[in-house]
């Protein structure tokens, strides 16, 4: 049976499984996050509906990166 291409055995925690899971929450959580928020802001261009989702977007990845961080820290751990 082959060996599989990458294994690893983090001390601590994983930071791949944090990326990993960051990237994956973020999606499912900031696009509705994104779509409910921007019912109550006026998004006239394209180009103010960009900047409004990156904005958005920015703050809920900074906030799933932290609270993935801590669960990996402090329960997975």
């Amino acid at each position: 049976m082959p060996e599989p291409v990458e294994t690893s055995d983090p001390e601590g925690v994983d930071y791949g499984w944090v990326m990993q899971v960051t990237f994956l929450a973020t999606i499912l959580l900031g696009a509705p996050i994104v779509a409910i928020l921007s019912a109550f802001v006026e998004l006239s261009t394209w180009g103010a509906r960009a900047e409004f989702a990156v904005r958005v977007g920015a703050a809920v990845w900074l906030v799933t990166g932290i609270a993935v961080f801590l669960y990996a820290k402090r329960i997975r751990a």
